[in-house]
């Protein structure tokens, strides 16, 4: 009697054994195929298996591996606002709207996923990231001009008036908010070939030599005595090895990616614009901000034709295109 009851009990342990093996045989392979389909605006779906998120040893969800592909899913959603501007008509082009990853939404999804059963598939929530720059702001900042400077060049050196071109088209549209320190290099950025800049003459260590972005000194300097005349604070300024003849001695402001920068800082309690333009021959850069502001302006003196080298100087032709423009800068 005994042997026959042992004998009972080793089959059903025995039959038990195989259906548990056949239960986890079955999960892990559920596991392994499904999954969690997030399709992103344009691209291809990203899929994601339930198993490869599993913490070893552990139904719960392996931290690291889910951050990382949040990471993955930003860097791929991520669409920058931009801001408004002020068109080449004078009007104002609206702001767009950006949008990156909802994180916070996502997550509750993949949670939902890894603990239910069976196959997902959504589209990448998305929350809005919003321009600094709206069209009302705008609108509020363009009317008043707190500091303006123009200078010249030869337009017929075609390829260091392309760089200025390129470096005034940078700077221009601007908005620096109250506390905020504008860096030159930074919102110009590296000067290289990919960004279209060309080789032109070039100051080093005193001597004139060809190197990439030649020209865009002439645009710093531009920029510097149009912010001194507006009465900023000027945070980092240097002076070329020699004078220049785009400005008076000592009104200068050399800029180089890998050394010297220009920076200025608003300690106004308005924001600030800067528009800025480049027409064959000749430069202006101007600030603006709202009718409310209260500014102290400093007296800088200004360039004319009649100051400029025979070198650079613009031709008959030009200054008869670039004389409606004298009223809006002096």
């Amino acid at each position: 009697m005994k042997w026959l009851i042992m004998t009972s009990i080793l089959c059903m342990l025995q039959q038990s054994g195989s259906t548990s093996t056949n239960t986890n045989t079955n999960t892990d392979a559920n596991t392994n195929t499904e999954h969690l389909s997030v399709s992103l605006r344009g691209q291809t779906p990203v899929v994601i298996y339930r198993g490869d998120y599993s913490s070893p040893g552990f139904t719960m969800v392996d931290l690291d591996k889910l951050d990382q592909l949040i990471k993955k899913l930003d860097r791929h959603s991520y669409a920058p606002p931009r801001n408004a501007v002020i068109n080449d008509r004078g009007g104002i082009t609206p702001e767009q709207y950006g949008h990156r990853l909802d994180q916070k939404l996502f997550t509750e999804k993949f949670y939902a996923f890894f603990y239910g059963t069976g196959t997902f598939a959504f589209d990448a929530p998305l929350a809005p990231v919003y321009p600094r720059v709206d069209r009302e702001l705008l609108a509020d900042i363009k009317e008043k001009p707190i500091g303006q400077y123009a200078t010249y060049y030869n337009s017929r050196n075609k390829n260091r008036s392309h760089n200025i071109v390129l470096a005034a088209r940078a700077i221009n549209n601007t908005v620096i908010f109250p506390g905020e320190t504008f860096s030159f290099n930074k919102v110009v950025g590296r000067r290289t070939r990919e960004k279209g800049y060309l080789e032109a003459p070039i100051i080093v260590r005193g001597e004139l030599s060809e190197g990439i972005g030649g020209g865009i000194c002439q645009v710093s300097s531009t920029l510097f005595n149009a912010t001194d005349r507006a009465g900023l604070h000027i945070v980092q300024r240097y002076s070329h090895s020699r004078n220049v003849p785009y400005v008076r001695p000592g009104r200068d402001a050399t800029v180089s990616w890998d050394g010297p920068d220009f920076a200025f800082q608003n300690r106004y309690n308005q924001p600030i614009l800067i528009r800025a333009q480049a027409v064959p021959g000749k430069l202006f850069v101007a600030v603006y901000s709202s009718d409310v502001i209260e500014f102290k302006p400093r007296s800088v003196p200004g360039m004319s034709f009649g100051h400029l080298p025979e070198e650079i100087s613009a031709s008959a032709e030009e200054k008869d295109w670039l004389d409606p423009f004298m009223d809006w800068i002096r």
